[in-house]
């Protein structure tokens, strides 16, 4: 019995060593219009997804939108070394859904995706 408490002690004070590093809140590059926004990355299952939680306009000033609340990110399967792909990346300002990747490199997350030919990137710092 008190090997099974000391393991799920042990257990438990690891498991934020073993959270994925990518996860957390991501401020978004202005897109075409100068809009920008925090998009939220947690677990989804085996994979990670990122879902817009609050938008702002050109000047910084938060805003209304109805994109917030929905997916922008899902299906990212961690490759491991911070590389992540096999997912899909939504555009807002062009209503285009990207078959994407991520690279983790410190506080900026690269985001890049293609539709047949037409690729865009866009790289995401931390938000504090």
């Amino acid at each position: 019995m008190l090997r099974l408490i000391l393991a799920a002690g042990l257990a438990l004070a690891a498991a934020p060593a073993l959270a994925d590093p990518v996860l957390g809140l991501w401020k978004t590059k202005p897109d075409d219009n100068g809009n920008f926004g925090q998009v939220e990355i947690v677990p989804c299952g085996a994979m990670v997804c990122g879902t817009l939680v609050k938008a702002f306009d050109a000047a910084g000033k938060p805003m209304a939108s109805a994109n917030v609340g929905k997916r922008i990110v899902w299906d990212m399967q961690p490759r491991g070394n911070g590389k992540y792909g096999g997912g899909k990346v939504w555009a807002p300002d062009r209503d285009k859904t990207y078959s994407a990747k991520m690279e983790l490199n410190g506080d900026t997350l690269a985001v890049s995706g293609c539709v047949t030919v037409f690729c865009r990137a866009q790289e995401w710092t931390r938000a504090k």
